[in-house]
């Protein structure tokens, strides 16, 4: 059943919302803001219905290819358990499944490699460590199993101890590298075991590439920007490193380059991280991100229900969906 912890009271009034951050606490359960279920619906709605029978993904508009792999295809199975409805038998349960038989299908059977980069993979890998448990696919469990050994094997095979666009890879970058990283906390979440040591060797990683200014930079220090230190932050927060100076000096970035994040090519990937590392950090700055992000989602989404990007429609649905699920606190991963 649904994991529900803090409760956001937002009210509206006069076409303005706002967010009072004492209005936010522990409990056992959660008013849900009626704008906000009602974007979430027309997007999961939208992907729904432009889902293929194969299990992946279109969108009208601008070339949406990314609809078609695997890891978008996760996102968006993640933005509809997400919402807490029966995956089972509820109103996305065919969708649901569709896209984790593609995921399953899509899993080399003798590698556990899913898609053709490890973006695809951890993506996928997230997809699989969410709906095991919740599911009935006999089949989620040796497929998450393979696809956890897989991330592990590939890091022992990187010099920097993360991880970059292939398994066979010697080298790191902090993008793949958050993207496995949050795969392996789900499967951790899911049951399975994955070493300390593979997490610690990813946390220095990561600190390897923050700057004085707290930011992250690519594949070393330098460079900082929003949605790769939003990915590290995340990657603290969910190691149990709120305390710790490092996610702090990270916070303290984000919050410099705004609630956009200060970077508009990758705007809705950065959604996507920079909810959940605001929902870390604290109840007032995920309050106030949290409202703005409303603000924003809702003046962007099209009639249909989607969002657009450059990489189209599916995964700037899917992703923009995934910054408003922390609304719904239902998955695992979602906890504090």
């Amino acid at each position: 059943m649904a994991r529900l912890s803090v409760i956001l009271f937002v009210l509206y009034g006069e076409g303005l919302l706002d967010v009072f951050a004492q209005g936010i606490f522990e409990g056992p359960t959660q008013f849900i803001p009626v704008e906000v279920d009602r974007m979430y619906v027309k997007g999961i709605n939208f992907l729904r219905d432009h889902q293929a029978k194969d299990g992946t993904f279109t969108s009208p508009g601008r070339s949406d290819s990314y609809g078609k792999q695997p890891g978008v295809v996760g996102l968006a199975v993640v933005a509809m358990l997400a919402h807490g409805d029966d995956p089972n038998r509820g109103p996305y349960a065919l969708a649901i499944r569709r896209g984790l038989d593609f995921i399953v299908k899509s899993q080399n059977k003798s590698t556990g490699y899913i898609g053709s980069s490890m973006y695809n993979h951890g993506f996928a890998t997230l997809a699989l460590a969410e709906a095991y448990g919740q599911v009935h696919d006999q089949r989620l469990g040796a497929a998450l199993k393979k696809a956890t050994e897989l991330i592990l094997n590939a890091q022992k095979r990187s010099q920097r101890g993360g991880w970059r666009y292939s398994p066979e890879s010697s080298d790191a970058d902090t993008t793949v590298s958050g993207a496995q990283f949050v795969a392996l906390m789900a499967a951790r979440n899911a049951g399975l075991g994955v070493p300390q040591e593979s997490l610690d060797k990813a946390l220095r990683y990561f600190i390897s590439c923050q700057s004085p200014d707290g930011g992250i930079g690519y594949t070393s220090a330098g460079s900082s920007n929003g949605p790769r230190t939003a990915i590290a932050g995340l990657c603290f927060a969910l190691a149990k490193k709120k305390e710790s100076q490092r996610f702090k000096a990270a916070m303290d970035y984000l919050v410099q380059q705004g609630s956009g994040g200060g970077y508009d090519h990758y705007y809705h990937y950065f959604l996507y991280y920079a909810a959940q590392t605001y929902f870390h950090a604290s109840p007032k700055l995920w309050a106030e991100w949290n409202a703005d992000n409303i603000k924003r989602l809702q003046s962007t989404q099209q009639e249909d229900g989607r969002w657009d990007s450059n990489f189209g429609g599916s995964f700037a649905t899917a992703a923009s969906l995934l910054s408003l699920a922390l609304n719904y606190r239902y998955l695992p991963i979602y906890e504090r």
